[in-house]
């Protein structure tokens, strides 16, 4: 026989034949080394007025917004990034509750809110508050900030691609869809509209206006459904109307592709690109973002959110955002073979700071074949005097001309096209001269190369600071700091997924991750012994 009745609704009712063994202070059940108090510690030293700033009034029966920041912060930290679950441990978990400081436990809408709309805002001023203060304690040497870049799949469903060259396509078809059915229109109801052959926008709109009079005053009816028979011209203002309608879709397509060549329909901001979690080795498209990283001394300073699909053209944006918000510039770049440019060589030595680019030809430049490719214009002795180029049969290759080119984002190149004096009876001439899709035979065809002196000279700057100890410790510790950043986010922390729709709040939620991780990092060197050191040592053979 039962002793007590434990089918009730209030489970308190029963509470009294047991006794209560938990201590009532929550603080004693926590570790003194928890990173828990750290990260308290922490955020009570930041200046949290821009993220006050996002409320009208904050109210005394609920959790403030630093607390909220603290928790949010917190499930992060332990790999938990949803609403729901933020909720469930502030009813759980103690750690959550030693942050709550009594106050209310919020509910998942309200963990919400607080990410889109009040973090949101002000999420860079924050990071960079957090890059302030570590510098302040000595834990970020404000030296060289090592760059990279990985790409995270948005929020979006896998069907939802709209490429811009087929919507493109799609849009030319369509307008000779219209300007035959204005001819036809023109012939059929005797209305003349176009002049020199010419159809535009305005002769369309007429025609609509028109063919509604028209039926106005013919007092046609519409019919639809079986068994009615449409009249000519309901037929061609049907046409019509659909016509427009697939021209106003269209043009939205192309107004919000802008630059980018696809985007996603549920997510407007996500570009389809080609991500590294490709089981298949297919290729596979997927709507993602492409998420830059600023680390130094192992901790993320700065960060940005892109759509551009490659790296080489987000390092200026970085920079520039960087300066904007932070009180110091770094001296030294520190990025890989995937960002070197001619335009980022010139923005870098303007902005008054030192490129470790790797170039993109330095694996390959060090191999057997590389070297022995008597097409390469690195391989061919140059004449500085004479500015000219001397090729394996001692012929000169001289100057020909100077070209512009203009790159998609508006930089202008100065190209120095060389060509052979003659080509004629040369023994080398099929290891030479490249492409064999050229329509012009061998034998008639001279040698001719394409450079930029300027970024040559750039280049050989940026090789010579790259090879020295100090770059190759810098290099070392990029491979180790930035890859490895984005290694403990990704497998660590186990994020592979954007929760969050529109590149506001997907920047957000990558400053929430960064800010997780630096407590993270900052933790484990503080319990490792290991504060104020900023770079791993160069280890030299013998």
């Amino acid at each position: 026989m039962l002793k007590h009745n434990i089918l009730q609704k209030n489970y308190t009712l029963n509470q009294r034949y047991f006794q209560l063994k938990l201590p009532i202070n929550i603080d004693c059940m926590i570790p003194e080394n928890d990173s828990v108090r750290l990260l308290s510690q922490f955020v009570e030293e930041m200046d949290l007025e821009d993220l006050y700033s996002t409320y009208s009034r904050v109210r005394e029966n609920q959790a403030t917004p630093r607390q909220m920041l603290k928790i949010v912060l917190y499930s992060y930290m332990n790999h938990s990034y949803s609403s729901r679950a933020m909720e469930t441990a502030c009813h759980r978990d103690i750690n959550f509750m030693y942050l709550l400081e009594n106050s209310p436990k919020p509910d998942h809408s309200t963990f919400a809110r607080f990410r889109s709309l009040h973090f949101a805002p002000c999420a860079e001023r924050i990071l960079a508050e957090m890059t302030k203060f570590l510098l302040n304690i000595g834990e970020i040497s404000g030296d060289a900030v090592f760059i990279d870049g990985t790409k995270i799949e948005a929020c979006a469903n896998k069907y939802t691609f709209v490429w811009k060259k087929a919507v493109t396509k799609n849009l030319e078809k369509l307008l000779i869809k219209l300007a035959d059915l204005v001819a036809e229109c023109e012939e059929l109801y005797g209305i003349k509209l176009v002049y020199q052959n010419k159809v535009k926008m305005k002769h369309v709109k007429k025609l609509r206006k028109k063919l509604y009079t028209l039926k106005h005053k013919e007092k046609i009816e519409f019919v639809h459904g079986c068994g009615k028979r449409k009249t000519s011209l309901q037929r061609s203002i049907e046409k019509l109307e659909e016509y427009l309608d697939k021209l106003k879709e269209y043009t939205q397509k192309i107004y919000i592709c802008g630059d980018r060549n696809s985007y996603s329909k549920t997510d407007n901001d996500a570009t389809f690109m080609r991500m590294k979690e490709d089981a298949m080795g297919n290729g596979q498209l997927k709507a993602g973002y492409n998420v830059q990283h600023g680390v130094d001394s192992e901790y993320i300073v700065w960060l940005t959110v892109g759509d551009q699909p490659t790296d080489t053209n987000t390092i200026i944006p970085f920079l520039k955002s960087m300066e904007a918000f932070l009180t110091f510039r770094y001296k030294k770049v520190v990025a890989d073979a995937g960002y070197e440019s001619e335009e980022n060589y010139v923005y870098l030595e303007e902005n008054g700071q030192l490129a470790f680019i790797k170039p993109s030809n330095y694996e390959i430049s060090k191999t057997r074949k590389y070297k022995n490719d008597i097409s390469r214009i690195e391989n061919m002795e140059y004449n500085e005097a004479g500015d000219y180029y001397t090729c394996e049969n001692n012929k000169k290759l001289t100057v020909s001309k100077t070209i512009k080119r203009k790159s998609k984002t508006g930089y202008q190149s100065e190209k120095t096209i060389y060509i052979c004096e003659d080509c004629s009876n040369c023994s080398h001439k099929s290891r030479c001269i490249k492409g064999n899709n050229c329509k012009t035979p061998l034998e008639e065809r001279l040698k001719n190369l394409e450079t930029s002196k300027l970024f040559n000279m750039l280049r050989k700057k940026d090789l010579e600071r790259i090879v020295s100890k100090e770059g190759c410790e810098l290099r070392m510790n990029r491979s180790i700091q930035a890859e490895g950043s984005f290694g403990e986010i990704k497998q660590d922390m186990g994020f592979r997924r954007f929760l969050c729709k529109g590149k506001q709040n997907v920047l957000s939620e990558s400053i929430l991750l960064a800010m997780a991780h630096n407590i993270n990092k900052l933790h484990n060197k503080i319990q490792s012994n290991r504060t104020g050191t900023h770079l791993f040592l160069l280890k030299s053979t013998a």
